[in-house]
C-alpha cells in the first residue's frame, strides 16, 4: 500500500493535553474553502491546487489519527492522537505534507526528481505548531532512488531533518559527527534502516518550532560527501511532518514549502512572468500581511520570493504572506519575483508601500488578560507564566483570532514554546516569539493565539500555562521586562495585550 514502509527511531516518554470546559467551534479554516477532514489510516488530501499532497501515512499503528486540512494554504492540525507505542521501536505515525514523487504518486510541477549530481539548489521553509506532551519528531523526511520515480520503498538513501522532538526520541543510529550548516548546527547521525537501506539524519540542536529559507542542498552536499548519498541518485520526494509514538493531538503544519531547480545546463531558461497586482492585506504594529495574483511560467512556477527594500525576507508555494517582526509607525516596501522549478526568477511585481500600526495605546475592547507568574526567579533559563483570559462584555464572545501578547526584552535568535495545559486544550493555542524593533524592554513578545472557543458573558478561559525559553536554554533576565510581573494570585494584567484584527482590545502597549 501506498506509503507504508518501515522507519527507524528510539525515543522517551508521554503526558496528555487536557481539553475541558469551553463551547468549542469545529474547526478553523481558510476563507476560500471549508476545512478537509481526515480519519483514515491512509488518506491523501491534494494542497495548493495539487503542488503539494498532506498524507495521514499511519503506517505502524491502527489507532484513530484524524485531521483538519487547509486545502488552500496548505495547513493541517491533527485534531484526534492519542498513541501510545514504546519509544524502543518505530514511531506509530507521520502524517506530513510532501512534494514530490512518493511512492509512485506525484504532485504538480514539483520540479522533482533531480539527480543529486545536477542539484542546483534546494530551500525550504517549515513552520509547525508544537505540543508540549507526548513523545514525536518534527522532520523532513528526503528520499533518494537509483531511478527518477519508484512505486515502491526507495533503494537509496533516506535523509531526515530533525528541527525538534521531544520525549526523548532520537534517530537511528549513532551521533558520529557536529557540523555548522545554513548558520545553525546539527548533530549528524547516520545509521542501517529497518530494512537495510542507508539512513542519515541532522538534528537542530536547541530546536525550534520553524525554519525560514533553509538550505536543504547544503544538507545534501554533506550527506553525499561522506558517501551516504549516492551522486547518480535521485530526490524524489521531499515531506515535511511528525513522527509520532505517544500523543500527538495539537501537532500541526502552519506552512511548508519545497523548491528545488537543476544547476546551470537543466534546460529550461525561462522565466515566469512578474506576478501582478501585489496588494496590502492588513498590518499589525509589528506584521505586514501580502497577497497578489499568480504568475505563469512553461513549465511551472514552484514559489514566490517576498524582498523588503530590496532584501529577500520569505518564499512560499502561495500567493499570500506575513511579514513579522516590523516596527511599529513605520512604512516599508515590499516587491514579489516568481520561481520556477529550474531556477529561473521573474522581473519584480511593481512595489507596494505597507506603514505598520502604531505600537502605543491602550485597548477598549471586552476582553481582559489576568496574570499570574509561575517561576518565582527572574533569571532562569525560563519564562513562565499562568494566563487568563477574561470576558468582560454583556454577550457571548468569539475566541478565534484572539492574540495575547506577553512583551519581554531579549537579544536571543531563536526561541522554543510551550503550552503546558490550558483549560481550553493546548491545541486550541498557537504560540511562537515575535520581534518588535528597538523598544526598550520589549523588543519581542510571545504571542499567543487563540483558533476557536467562545465565551459566556463574565466568564473566562480558565488557566493557560505558558512558558518560553532560548533555544541554547541559556539564563535570561525578565527584570526589566515590560510584561513581567510577581503576582502569585491572578491579576489584572494591563501591560499584556489582547488583539484582535490587529486592533488592541485590551492593555497598554510598550
Amino acid at each position: 500500500m501506498r506509503g507504508r514502509r518501515p522507519r527507524g527511531a528510539l525515543a522517551g516518554t508521554a503526558a496528555g493535553i487536557l481539553l475541558a470546559g469551553l463551547a468549542l467551534f469545529t474547526g478553523a479554516g481558510s476563507a476560500a474553502a471549508a476545512p478537509v477532514t481526515d480519519c483514515t489510516q491512509w488518506g491523501t488530501t491534494e494542497l495548493q491546487g495539487g503542488a503539494y499532497t498532506y498524507q495521514q501515512n499511519e503506517w505502524n499503528s491502527s489507532a484513530r489519527q484524524c485531521v483538519s486540512v487547509d486545502t488552500t494554504t496548505g495547513a493541517w492540525k491533527l485534531t484526534e492522537a492519542n498513541f501510545s507505542l514504546t519509544t524502543a521501536g518505530p514511531p506509530a505515525t507521520y502524517p506530513s505534507s510532501y512534494k514530490g514523487c512518493h511512492w509512485g504518486a506525484c504532485t504538480v510541477n514539483s520540479g522533482l526528481p533531480i539527480r543529486v549530481s545536477e542539484l542546483g539548489g534546494a530551500r525550504s521553509t517549515f513552520d509547525t505548531t508544537q505540543v508540549a506532551s507526548g513523545a514525536w519528531n518534527a522532520a523532513y523526511d528526503l528520499w533518494f532512488n537509483s531511478t527518477p520515480t519508484t512505486d515502491d520503498q526507495p533503494d537509496g538513501t533516506e535523509l531526515m531533518i530533525w528541527i525538534n522532538h521531544r520525549g526523548g526520541v532520537q534517530p537511528i543510529g549513532s551521533r558520529t559527527a557536529t557540523i555548522t550548516a545554513d548558520g545553525r548546527t546539527w548533530d549528524v547521525w547516520t545509521g542501517p534502516g529497518a530494512s537495510g537501506w542507508k539512513v542519515i539524519s541532522y538534528v537542530l540542536q536547541g530546536g525550534a518550532t520553524a525554519v525560514t529559507d533553509l538550505d536543504v542542498k547544503r544538507l545534501v552536499d554533506d550527506a553525499a560527501a561522506r558517501g551516504q548519498i549516492n551522486p547518480a541518485h535521485y530526490l524524489i520526494d521531499a515531506e515535511a511532518g511528525f513522527e509520532i509514538w505517544q500523543g500527538g493531538q495539537g501537532l500541526g503544519v502552519n506552512s511548508f514549502s519545497f523548491d528545488a531547480r537543476k544547476g546551470s545546463g537543466g534546460g529550461d531558461t525561462t522565466p515566469p512572468t512578474a506576478p501582478s497586482n501585489l496588494r496590502s492585506t492588513g498590518a499589525s504594529s509589528s506584521s505586514a500581511s501580502l497577497a497578489w495574483d499568480p504568475a505563469t511560467d512553461d513549465v511551472g512556477v514552484t514559489s514566490y520570493d517576498v524582498y523588503r527594500g530590496g532584501t529577500r525576507v520569505g518564499s512560499t508555494g502561495g500567493t499570500t504572506y506575513t511579514d513579522t517582526g516590523l516596527t511599529a509607525s513605520t512604512a516599508y516596501s515590499y516587491t514579489v519575483r516568481a520561481r520556477d522549478a529550474a531556477g529561473n526568477v521573474s522581473p519584480p511585481t511593481g512595489p507596494v508601500s505597507v506603514t505598520t500600526e502604531s505600537g502605543g495605546g491602550t485597548g477598549t475592547g471586552n476582553l481582559k488578560v489576568q496574570y499570574k507568574t509561575s517561576d518565582t526567579s527572574a533569571t532562569d533559563n525560563t519564562i513562565g507564566m499562568n494566563l487568563k483570559v477574561v470576558n468582560t462584555g454583556s454577550g457571548t464572545r468569539s475566541l478565534k483570532d484572539v492574540e495575547i501578547r506577553y512583551w519581554f526584552d531579549d537579544s536571543a535568535s531563536s526561541y522554543t514554546t510551550w503550552c503546558d495545559w490550558a483549560q481550553i486544550g493546548c491545541s486550541n493555542l498557537t504560540h511562537s516569539v515575535s520581534t518588535n524593533g528597538t523598544t526598550t524592554g520589549a523588543n519581542r513578545y510571545l504571542k499567543v493565539n487563540v483558533t476557536d472557543g467562545t465565551l459566556a458573558p463574565g466568564a473566562s478561559t480558565g488557566d493557560i500555562q505558558l512558558r518560553l525559553h532560548r533555544s541554547d536554554w541559556s539564563n535570561l533576565n525578565e527584570a526589566d521586562d515590560y510584561s513581567h510581573g510577581t503576582a502569585s494570585t491572578y491579576t489584572d494584567a494591563p501591560k499584556i495585550g489582547i488583539y484582535s484584527g490587529g486592533r488592541l482590545l485590551w492593555g497598554t502597549a510598550p
